[in-house]
């Protein structure tokens, strides 16, 4: 029991960190997205490049959610793959 409570301690404790990694990683994409935005469009038009960084933001999202959505499904389709040729050399032995 008390190796099942550090294992997923430390589990937990690898997900806060990442969580944290994540969120800084997402605060300096913030700022650059803005800024290249803002260079690209007349200073003063606010709305203007909030509505562009919004709908920027969230295609770039659904982008990448997307992708490793695919990638992760791939993965895991392998994995079965992998584990269905395991057993099946078993029960042939």
């Amino acid at each position: 029991m008390k190796k099942d409570l550090r294992s997923e301690f430390l589990k937990t404790m690898t997900q806060f960190v990442t969580a944290a990694f994540a969120f800084v990683a997402a605060l300096a994409w913030n700022d650059t997205i803005k800024n290249v935005i803002n260079r690209f469009i007349e200073p003063g038009s606010g709305l203007k490049s909030q509505i562009i960084y919004a709908f920027f933001v969230t295609i770039l999202a659904v982008l990448v959610t997307y992708y490793f959505g695919r990638i992760t499904q791939e993965a895991k389709e392998e994995e079965e793959k992998k584990e269905h040729e395991h057993e099946y050399h078993h029960e042939k032995k």
